[in-house]
């Protein structure tokens, strides 16, 4: 009796406790809560309360209750797809929380703003964002998206270069960039697509060659009404269904490739028979082998001793050339060693031999590796094997540009020299900075075309592109893009449109960009590109004030001798510099963050970095307005008074907490580029919302 009263009141405590695991799950929900917290902030993002049914933005079970458009596997949601429903707003910015999240599809609506920069990290399929009002750039973090296999933002104002971002997207099949304003180069990491199958871009502004495509897999490809030029690629004229109208391509595709010696072989009929790897004929006709004749044996003996000897000639004489060219570079060069700057794990630079894994800044192609030849001050000649991308311009062009480098044409002087204003002949308008061989040291000048290496392969909508070079007699001259709206330290401190132009989104908007090209130099590059002279006399702007950061890469040409700097100077506590530059010389990332929180100081309070005109205690920008950033009413105080208090209290606090963090007198305490970033999209994107609702109610 006892045993089956016990066996009773056991039954009954694990009913109970069922029941209470039941009802606390059906209080609790059952989708993940931070998948839960995502949706309710999209819902709020998009404005579309009457579009999707059983969405809300406080409380509710998107799983549970089956909200329009979602599907779930057990709590987790892995599907959205709400296109066609009329949806306006953006996309908010917690779309990187939801982590299961294999699906996207939000096309044909009427969403605006900027793509997420921080998107699902497990997306399989970014399905369509296609027809909808999206402006702004890609989003780097598609870089990080390897598992994705489609990718279609057609039909939306995206512009600007697309980006070098797709190096780790080889299971991608199908890409749609069409129908957008899309600028620049077909970036280099197209060459990773190993499985890409369809790539439409067409309807953009895009220009150059399309030499990165020729070694995928493309059976459907879309190029026509862009500015793309040269000739067609052979491999590329064949794909089965190819659109290229509307260019400036060459009448004809390219030359296929010349094949090997060695490889060929004459059939009767005088044709030629190309070899496989594996040595069996790719386009023979089984059965032929014995209809050679006596004349065409003897024809091809005859030919191959005479190849022989040839090259045998021709072998003694390169040999006795590399003596003799050894012993010339040896007597003129000595043996230094080629070496370049890297980041070690304790952030601090290290002097390291380059390796293949060293030079990655982008995935290549092989035809881009050129040799070039530089002519030295003793006349010996240094040939660099290295991947330059940018054009070569001859000295002559460069003087009619610019009038011979003449005084109307300077619009910027810096500590390598002077940049001038060029047009061309074809009406196109470029920044040519040249170079004082006076600023080089002797290893760097060596070192010149390598550096033009790097950074003509830096690709990032902020930043201002490397498009030429020249080293005509002892010249050394950089061609960039001409932006041509000024630096923003003019704008800050010069301009009379600064009241108007210069709100408080902008400013957001300004920093967000420069965070975002650091971002690209700190994680994307390998090597990490530091920058060490990040200031707002290297920030230009467009025209709708969108900020490219300049002399990126240039740092490296600097003498070692004007980066080592005497603590008695004390350059960390004042202008832009870092405090372990002035007391080490020691330059890292970290030290670039640093700078950055000093230039959003500059965009917060409208005050140089340093500016003697003004009272001892406020000389300093960082050491006056440290103590301030948590103090909301001192805070208020700082603020630029051009803004005429037009801003939000929480979005001042939340700058001031990025801008803390960032001027941290430790590195370590310094958040990292990608860290920043994410901060200031939280901040932008909110400020969005809240000037929505604004504006609504």
């Amino acid at each position: 009796m006892n045993i089956k009263y016990t066996h009773l009141r056991f039954e009954f405590r694990l009913l109970l406790l069922i029941a209470l695991i039941f009802s606390f799950s059906v209080v609790q929900g059952i989708t993940d809560s931070s998948d839960v917290e995502a949706l309710q902030e999209l819902y709020s993002s998009l404005n579309s309360s009457s579009q999707l049914s059983r969405w809300t933005s406080i409380g509710g079970d998107p799983c549970e209750e089956s909200w329009l458009g979602i599907t779930c596997q057990g709590s987790s949601i892995v599907s959205i797809q709400i296109s066609g429903l009329g949806l306006s707003g953006s996309m908010g910015y917690m779309l990187s929380s939801l982590g299961s999240l294999k699906t996207l599809d939000v096309s044909d609506n009427r969403i605006h703003e900027s793509i997420p920069y921080q998107l699902p990290p497990n997306l399989i399929k970014f399905r369509n964002i296609a027809n909808n009002n999206f402006s702004g750039n890609l989003p780097y973090s598609i870089a990080s998206l390897v598992s994705l296999n489609y990718l279609n933002t057609s039909s939306n104002s995206l512009g600007q270069s697309i980006g070098d971002i797709f190096a780790n997207l080889t299971d991608l099949l199908t890409m749609d960039l069409s129908h957008n304003n899309f600028t620049g180069y077909l970036p280099t990491s197209f060459a990773s697509l190993s499985n890409l199958l369809v790539l439409h871009v067409q309807n953009n502004q895009l220009s150059g060659s399309l030499n990165v495509l020729e070694g995928l897999p493309l059976a459907d490809l879309n190029v026509a009404n862009n500015n793309f030029s040269g000739s067609i690629p052979h491999k590329i004229s064949s794909i089965s269904n190819f659109i290229y109208d509307r260019n400036s391509f060459d009448e004809s595709p390219a030359p296929p490739p010349p094949r090997p010696l060695g490889r060929h072989h004459h059939t009767s009929s005088g044709s030629l028979t190309s070899w496989g790897s594996d040595g069996q004929s790719c386009n023979s006709v089984k059965g032929n082998k014995n209809r050679l004749t006596v004349g065409p044996i003897v024809a091809i003996i005859l030919g191959s001793l005479v190849v022989v000897v040839l090259a045998a000639v021709v072998l003694f004489a390169g040999v006795r050339e590399k003596k003799r060219n050894d012993n010339t570079i040896k007597h003129s060069f000595g043996n230094i060693p080629r070496i370049q700057m890297k980041v070690n794990n304790e952030g601090h630079e290290q002097r390291v031999k380059p390796t293949p894994t060293t030079l990655n800044l982008t995935s290549l192609s092989t035809e881009n590796l050129l040799s070039h030849k530089m002519q030295g001050n003793n006349g010996s000649v240094n040939v660099v094997k290295s991947p330059v991308t940018a054009t070569s311009y001859n000295i002559g062009s460069l003087q009619g540009a610019t009038n011979s480098f003449s005084q109307e044409k300077l619009v910027g002087e810096g500590s390598l020299g002077r940049v001038y204003r060029g047009q061309f002949h074809n009406g196109k308008v470029m920044a040519i900075k040249k170079i004082e061989n006076a600023a080089l040291s002797l290893q760097d000048e060596d070192n010149f075309l390598e550096a033009i290496s790097h950074m003509s392969r830096l690709r990032h909508p902020n930043i201002v592109p490397l498009t030429g070079y020249c080293t005509e007699h002892g010249q050394r001259l950089l061609v960039h893009d001409y932006i041509a709206n000024g630096s923003l330290q003019d704008m800050l401190y010069l301009s009379d449109d600064r009241i108007k132009v210069l709100t408080w989104n902008v400013r957001i908007k300004l920093a967000l960009g420069i965070a975002r090209a650091l971002e690209y130099l700190h994680e994307v590059c390998l090597p990490s590109v530091v920058h060490r002279n990040l200031k707002s006399a290297n920030i230009l702007l467009d025209q709708e004030l969108n900020p490219y950061l300049s002399d990126c890469g240039l740092a490296a040409l600097l003498p070692n001798t004007e980066r080592q700097v005497s603590s008695a100077k004390m350059v960390g506590s004042f202008g832009y510099s870092a405090p372990e530059f002035a007391l080490s010389g020691i330059y890292t990332v970290k030290s670039d963050i640093y700078s950055f929180g000093v230039l959003m100081l500059e965009l917060l309070t409208g005050r140089k970095p340093l500016d003697s005109s003004r009272v001892r205690a406020e000389q300093s920008l960082v050491r006056w307005a440290t103590p301030q950033l948590h103090d909301l009413d001192a805070l208020a105080k700082m603020v630029d008074p051009t803004l005429n208090g037009l801003y939000a209290a929480k979005s001042l606090l939340q700058l001031a907490e990025i801008i803390s963090l960032c001027v941290q007198p430790e590195p370590e305490f310094r958040p990292s580029a990608p860290e920043v970033v994410q901060a200031l999209v939280q901040l932008s994107q909110r400020a969005s919302v809240q000037k929505r609702r604004s504006s609504e109610e």
